[in-house]
């Protein structure tokens, strides 16, 4: 499979995930799922909190996180020496993600859309999807990480 296949599918994935109740960070991180070497349960866990721009503050995107996240998963060796690639790394996919969609900021993304404060998610319906970009964002974070996770 070619690298732009191998986008779209995980653009598909990240999407499909986040409409089928998954947060942000989550329905990302679950799409590299087989690349990332760990389990679907341990994925879901690890972007639990990262939804809503962390924890529901609109601060980063949750699908911006992830695609962090798994930066190092899929491209770190953890060392100090190789610290400054990391960052040029998640640097990289930031400004991908800026020039693609506006923004990294939750609030910025979501502006014109109300907030209701709190920690407690919103309630999904066909209206909550139609009115939000976040399938779309999660599709394209997801391919943005797969152009420079998967595609080097």
């Amino acid at each position: 499979m070619d690298i732009e296949e191998t986008v779209r599918i995980k653009g598909e994935q990240a999407e499909n995930n986040f409409r089928n109740g998954k947060s942000c960070a989550q329905a990302v991180l679950l799409a590299f799922k087989e690349e990332s070497g760990l389990d679907e349960q341990t994925l879901l866990k690890l972007g639990a909190p990262f939804g809503g721009g962390m924890g529901r503050m609109r601060h980063v995107c949750g699908a911006v996180a992830a695609a962090f996240m798994l930066s190092g998963i899929i491209k770190s060796d953890g060392s100090k020496e190789n610290r400054e690639r990391d960052y040029e790394l998640v640097r990289s996919m930031a400004q991908d993600c800026t020039e693609e969609n506006g923004s990294i900021i939750c609030a910025e993304l979501l502006k014109g859309i109300k907030y209701t404060g709190g920690a407690k998610p919103e309630h999904r319906d066909e209206e909550y999807y139609k009115r939000r970009p976040c399938p779309a964002l999660c599709r394209s974070v997801a391919q943005i990480a797969a152009r420079r996770l998967l595609g080097e």
